[in-house]
Parts: structure tokens; C-alpha cells; sequence
């Protein structure tokens, strides 16, 4: 099989995954690229866009780029390895003054165990819509309605030979680390409820949460959802043991 036939299966398989599932926006494609020259054609820099954000542009079908000079959210620039941690977000001052944690010991902690790259490690992110992928993604990322997030997790179980799945989360940066980052470095699916941030700066509904997988893995379990969508999603769905406990109560 040639290399230039592989953007096309992704194409498709982005396509099937949404119509089995109905998701509400695109699987994201994600590239790690370590080089500036790497930037491709056809990519838009965003300017002062946090990294949840351009994710939700990609999702609309944009195709972005974020660096170390136009990535505004500063605890996820330090994920990236773009520039440090700022002393207000390192000592726990500033999720104190967030309101999101009451102690600057707990919030110091949570920063301390985040995951990140090295800096300098990558020079760009590139999101794009998966349906429209003309390049291999490093890491696919899917926001959604938690149930269907529930099948993709199903079927990376299956892919992965039965493995359970783990979610790691800090209830932080949900989809710049959790549904991206982790996945990257730890080759495996993370799932994440979402958090303060990506909620207060996106479109992201009460209702949904978000989670990312290695592209590699973007095949089998396309495979196996096909597999469900055949009688597990469909009967699911249906409710019929909830509705024959209705009918008898």
C-alpha cells in the first residue's frame, strides 16, 4: 500500500467513526512537529488562542497552527515546553485566586505532577479536522456527549487486547494535557471530564467531555466500533430493559 493512500483511510475512517457514533463535531487530528519548516501549507497560526480553543476551531473544521508566540494559556504552554511556568501558577497562588482549589500546597502539587515535554522539544501544534487529514496524526482527540466517548473507550479496549482503560486527570487542563499530552507520551488512551478552563473558554456542554488516543490506533477501533454499531450501540440505545421495568412497575 502506498504512503499517499493512508491520509484517505484516515479520511474515511473519521467519517465512519462519526456517522456510527453521530458526533456533534470533527475527531481532531493532532501533530507534534519539531521542526519551524514542518509548518504545512494551508495551516492558519492562530493568534492569542489557548490550546482548548484552537482545538475547538479544529473541531469546526479549521486547520491551525499554535506555537510558543500565539499559545495564550500559560499553563499550557509549559505542557508544550514552549516557556516556563509562571511563579503565580507554580507556587498554587493562582488556582487559589481562581477559586479552584482553597490550598496553594494542593494547586502546587497538581502542577508539579504534570505531565509536559521538554522545552524546545516541538515547535508547532497542528489541529485539523480528522475528516479532511492529509498527514498522519500523532494523537486524535474527541469531544462529545460522555456516551459516545464511552464506545471509543470501548473499542480501544478491544484494540488493545482487552487492557483496561485508565483516565489520569488533575481536573486541569483537560484537553491541552489529559486528551493530548498523556496520550503522546504514554501511547494509550486518556479520557478526561473536562475542567474549569476549557469549559469557561469553549463551547464545551455540561453534558460532554473529551478524550485522545495515539493515531495509531485510530484503525482498530474504527474496526471494532463498526463491530458494535452492528447490535451492542443500536440495543444500548434502545433501552429496551429499562423500558420492559417501566411497562412492569
Amino acid at each position: 500500500m502506498k504512503d499517499e493512500t493512508v491520509p484517505k483511510q484516515i479520511q474515511q475512517q473519521a467519517a465512519r467513526m462519526m456517522s456510527i457514533l453521530g458526533l456533534h463535531s470533527e475527531p481532531v487530528g493532532v501533530r507534534f512537529l519539531t521542526e519551524e519548516h514542518q509548518a504545512p501549507e494551508g495551516a492558519s497560526p492562530l493568534e492569542q488562542h489557548r490550546y482548548c480553543q484552537a482545538l475547538m476551531k479544529a473541531r469546526h473544521g479549521a486547520n491551525v497552527l499554535l506555537g510558543a508566540e500565539n499559545l495564550s494559556c500559560p499553563a499550557a504552554a509549559s505542557a508544550f515546553g514552549f516557556r516556563p511556568l509562571p511563579e503565580g501558577l507554580r507556587s498554587g497562588k493562582g488556582l487559589v485566586g481562581f477559586g479552584i482549589v482553597s490550598n496553594e500546597a494542593v494547586a502546587k502539587k497538581m502542577f508539579e505532577k504534570m505531565p509536559k515535554l521538554a522545552p524546545g522539544q516541538i515547535k508547532w501544534l497542528h489541529l485539523f479536522p480528522l475528516t479532511g487529514a492529509m498527514k498522519h496524526p500523532d494523537v486524535v482527540v474527541v469531544e462529545d456527549e460522555i456516551e459516545s466517548l464511552m464506545w471509543i473507550a470501548l473499542a480501544s479496549l478491544h484494540a488493545t487486547g482487552g487492557e483496561r482503560v485508565q483516565g489520569s486527570t488533575a481536573v486541569l487542563q483537560a484537553t491541552c494535557v489529559d486528551a493530548t499530552l498523556i496520550p503522546f507520551l504514554e501511547k494509550r488512551l486518556n479520557y478526561s471530564y473536562g475542567c474549569y478552563g476549557c469549559r469557561d473558554a469553549t463551547d464545551m456542554e455540561k453534558n460532554e467531555a473529551v478524550l485522545g488516543f495515539p493515531g495509531v490506533l485510530l484503525e482498530g477501533i474504527v474496526r471494532h466500533l463498526e463491530f458494535l454499531h452492528e447490535k451492542a450501540i443500536p440495543n444500548s440505545r434502545s433501552k429496551n430493559a429499562w423500558h420492559t421495568l417501566r411497562r412492569r412497575s
